[in-house]
């Protein structure tokens, strides 16, 4: 997969990524399920998975 997961947050960022742009977590997993897109942080969605910012996440990070 071109993407690799935090494991905090679950945002998904490209495969050479240091740290995470959403909560400076360095903590990545490559083994990761599912993907959201919010785009609208008032979207439903968003308030149903506690997201703050616009972006790709992944569902299930193992």
């Amino acid at each position: 997969m071109p993407f690799k997961a935090c494991r905090n947050c679950h945002y998904l960022v490209n495969e050479d990524a240091v740290k995470c742009p959403i909560c400076n977590s360095k903590d990545f997993s490559d083994e990761w399920s599912g993907m959201v897109i919010i785009l609208d942080v008032n979207s439903e969605t968003a308030k149903l998975l506690n997201k703050k910012e616009p972006g790709r996440y992944a569902i299930e990070v193992h």
